[in-house]
């Protein structure tokens, strides 16, 4: 029997998963975690042969609990990775993970998984895979929703996956954990904390204006002096976007383009 942890921040995700795995004959949910402290946590409780790990969670991410697991060396489960990012199966089996599951994961393709899980415990390679793995996970991080500058996103709506050209953003809100990414008439909620998400955009064309904003420079229409002290800027779609008092000096660089 092939013992399975189940980490995803998403309590609705865990026991659809749960749910899957019961249905696949010679497997079993060993435990489940919400977070990735706790699935390191419950590795070392439990030591299942495999951990089904959400690559998008708060705090620790599933890429920080590979890196923290391959550290301490003392359990090493199979790890297949669960995303919303489509983009990440082409680099299924160049970094060590078992697979990487699409959500919503379907039946079909978690059995493919587990079978995959099942030949790599036959052939005692799980501490080999997680070493491989952990030495990609900066190559994953570049990857994750497309990654670089001026490059794509991938985003759900409406129970889609679609991808976004980060170059056609107009701009960027933060909303707690998550962001809504503005593009023409249509925005999209995507989990990323805006302090990364940053890190994606092309800095000649993208400035952050507060801690909660991203504006395209090409839609800046106007920049206003707030009587009170401070910039407001407005947007070529007539949106007022407030600037930080830390971001005050991006209003001359914006004025000197």
């Amino acid at each position: 029997m092939i013992r399975f942890l189940i980490c995803d921040d998403e309590p609705l995700a865990v026991e659809r998963l749960r749910d899957l795995v019961g249905r696949v004959e010679g497997a079993e949910v060993a435990g489940t975690a919400t977070d990735g402290r706790t699935a390191i946590a419950e590795v070392e409780r439990l030591a299942p042969d495999a951990l089904l790990l959400d690559i998008e969670m708060p705090a620790l991410d599933g890429f920080d609990v590979v890196e923290a697991l391959a550290k301490a060396g003392s359990a090493t489960p199979l790890i297949v990775f669960v995303t919303a990012y489509p983009n990440f199966a082409a680099h299924a089996f160049d970094t060590g993970a078992i697979d990487f599951l699409t959500k919503p994961v379907r039946l079909a393709r978690l059995d493919t998984a587990i079978e995959r899980v099942r030949r790599a415990i036959g052939d005692r390679e799980a501490a080999t895979r997680l070493a491989d793995l952990a030495r990609q996970i900066d190559v994953l991080r570049a990857e994750q929703g497309g990654g670089g500058a001026s490059g794509h996103l991938w985003v759900q709506r409406r129970g889609e996956n679609l991808r976004l050209d980060l170059g056609h953003v107009d701009r960027v809100q933060s909303e707690g954990e998550y962001v809504r990414i503005f593009q023409g008439d249509a925005s999209y909620l995507h989990r990323e904390p805006i302090s990364s998400l940053i890190e994606r955009f092309d800095p000649t064309r993208f400035v952050r204006i507060h801690r909660s904003h991203i504006v395209n420079r090409d839609r800046v229409a106007s920049i206003r002096r707030r009587p009170a002290g401070g910039y407001t800027i407005v947007t070529d779609r007539a949106e007022e976007l407030p600037v930080g008092r830390n971001y005050r000096t991006v209003v001359r660089d914006l004025v000197q383009d």
